[in-house]
């Protein structure tokens, strides 16, 4: 039957793509969702994962059809890019509780069924702007480096039960986020990437994929770019 796995913001992009991975590896995936239609055969359940209601009303239904969460994947996420000069209050605090407070709830519910069940995998989606810093994205980044911090302390709390946590930092990806820059503007982006391409949203799925299954168990704390060698050294 496979494992129940939940991935937020799992409707499009990398969080779909990750979901359809877990899913062609026969396992019983969920994805919360806030707009959109989840993908083809797995359970979609609407989701702000800025609420904590609304986070435990969607865990109790994967309970109810998949059992309890077995992976977690935080994935869901926004931007409002700004300089700083100009942000809101309103832009900063947003990203922060989507990004990390998302991160924060829907780990803090997933880990219960986890630590009883001693095992688990939770992996957080973190950016390569987490590390390198991007202009114009500083409620982003300090969102991205924050989701760091968190899952390597959460890592030394519940490695005893044997849960890992691990972030994977993705680069330059091909999402429709992505395809809204201007074509100028990508291509200076990939110019500045090492492998001198942007990635694809599989290929950050395979690395999730990896380090959620019985090879990574020995795994746990790290952070592990996909970014084609743009953050090397940070």
């Amino acid at each position: 039957m496979g494992r129940s796995v939940l991935v937020t913001g799992g409707n499009r992009g990398i969080g779909r793509a990750i979901a359809l991975s877990f899913a062609e590896a026969g396992d019983r995936v969920a994805v919360t969702h806030r707009s959109g239609t989840p993908p083809q055969g797995v359970l979609g359940v609407p989701c702000d994962v800025t609420d904590t209601d609304q986070v435990d009303r969607a865990f109790q239904r994967v309970e109810e059809e998949h059992g309890p969460v077995e992976v977690l994947v935080a994935n869901a996420g926004i931007t409002r890019d700004k300089l700083l000069a100009v942000m809101r209050d309103d832009d900063f605090s947003s990203v922060y509780d989507t990004n990390v407070g998302g991160a924060f709830r829907v780990s803090r519910r997933a880990l219960y069924p986890m630590m009883r069940a001693r095992n688990g995998r939770i992996v957080l989606i973190s950016s390569v702007s987490g590390m390198l810093g991007s202009a114009g994205q500083t409620n982003y980044a300090a969102s991205k480096a924050a989701i760091i911090g968190f899952a390597r302390s959460l890592a030394r709390e519940v490695a005893s039960r044997n849960i890992t946590v691990n972030v994977v930092a993705p680069g330059i990806i091909d999402t429709d986020m992505t395809a809204a820059i201007p074509e100028s503007r990508q291509k200076e982006m990939r110019g500045a990437v090492p492998l001198g391409r942007s990635g694809t949203a599989d290929e950050v799925a395979r690395v999730v994929r990896f380090v959620a299954g019985p090879d990574a168990g020995y795994v746990t704390g790290a952070v592990i770019p996909v970014d084609g060698g743009l953050g090397m050294g940070h």
